[in-house]
């Protein structure tokens, strides 16, 4: 097989990409370019440059590559930013999508991975996130995210297409350093660039009920994410844990033609709050200033952690790295990527 990567070398990407071909997967890459980095891919990975709403370029894609699989993880990610922009979010999530499954049931294409996320389920009031939890999306980036999954299934059962939809909790760490989040959207890179610049972190609501006041969130090593990745591909080939006893497609609904689809969470089923993750960075870093305490952002649940037993048993998959090793993997390679900051 040949899987086709969207999005292959942006940060969540190319670790992807480093799970499948280190355990011997054919991939060809596709990116825009917008956020990926050609460095964090190695020079023997194949790579072309384009959208994927480009649906020319996609069916010669295919052909040229003999794509059987795809890994759809090319989208728009920023909460804030889709507040401001939904048409962007809508046009390029969405219809970027649209020309893709256009041109994976055009190539005859039957496996497709698609990257959702924890944004699908908004703000339930539940202990624990299970798959059947509802959904509600509070922010157009998870309502693209919902969407997403809607067509992804209605094209898998239209045209026979295998689908798995991966809901990802929160993403921090790195499988080395060249491989690290360059961003600093996301909450571990956004306390070490405040530390960086000589400036405290920041906790945005210390009165919500939980245990420390402060928001609690799953954290997934983004290794482990991509190995995640990597066992919902082979579950659709017929390769990897659907042939382990327990491993069921069935786990999700069936789609035409004997196709089926798979919704599944990615987490590691444990809280941290954000007190005790700035704290946890403080260990790491040696930087132990006290933290601010900013007024509540909107639509900040008080706690998102999710169930992840659906995993281990269709995926044969679960979490192995603590956060502990994502905290510190993280700022390696924040170091490597910022020299700066080892000079405080």
């Amino acid at each position: 097989m040949t899987w086709l990567i969207t999005g292959g070398a942006g940060y969540i990407g190319a670790h992807v990409v480093r799970a499948m071909t280190g355990t011997g997967e054919r991939v060809v890459v596709l990116d825009d370019f917008s956020t990926g980095v050609r460095e964090r891919l190695a020079p023997e990975v194949p790579v072309v440059r384009g959208s994927v709403s480009d649906e020319g370029l996609l069916k010669r894609l295919c052909l040229e590559h003999g794509v059987t699989g795809v890994v759809h993880l090319a989208a728009h990610k920023q909460v804030g930013e889709s507040v401001e922009q939904p048409l962007r979010y809508y046009r390029d999530n969405i219809g970027g999508l649209a020309a893709l499954l256009e041109a994976v049931a055009a190539a005859g294409i039957t496996r497709f991975v698609f990257s959702s996320s924890a944004a699908v389920y908004g703000n339930p009031d539940v202990n624990l996130i299970t798959e059947d939890t509802p959904c509600a999306p509070m922010n157009p980036y998870g309502e693209t995210k919902l969407a997403g999954e809607w067509l992804v299934r209605a094209a898998g059962r239209a045209h026979g297409i295998r689908t798995a939809c991966l809901r990802y909790f929160n993403v921090a760490g790195a499988a080395e350093p060249r491989l690290a989040d360059t961003g600093v959207s996301n909450v571990i890179p956004m306390v070490f660039d405040r530390l960086t610049r000589g400036e405290a972190p920041r906790i945005f609501g210390a009165d919500y009920p939980t245990p420390d006041g402060s928001c609690v969130r799953d954290y997934i090593h983004v290794a482990d994410l991509a190995d995640a990745h990597l066992a919902a591909a082979r579950l659709l080939a017929g390769t990897g844990a659907g042939d382990a006893p327990g491993a069921d497609l069935s786990r999700g609904a069936h789609g035409a033609d004997g196709g089926g689809d798979l919704t599944v969470n990615i987490g590691r089923g444990e809280g941290v709050s954000v007190r005790e993750l700035i704290g946890l960075i403080g260990e790491v870093t040696g930087d132990t200033r006290p933290a601010l305490v900013e007024a509540r952002r909107p639509g900040d649940a008080p706690r998102a952690v999710a169930a992840a037993d659906r995993a281990a048993e269709v995926l044969g998959w679960r979490a192995r790295r603590g956060v502990r090793e994502m905290v510190e993997s993280a700022w390696q390679g924040w170091l490597q990527h910022h020299p700066q900051a080892a000079a405080r």
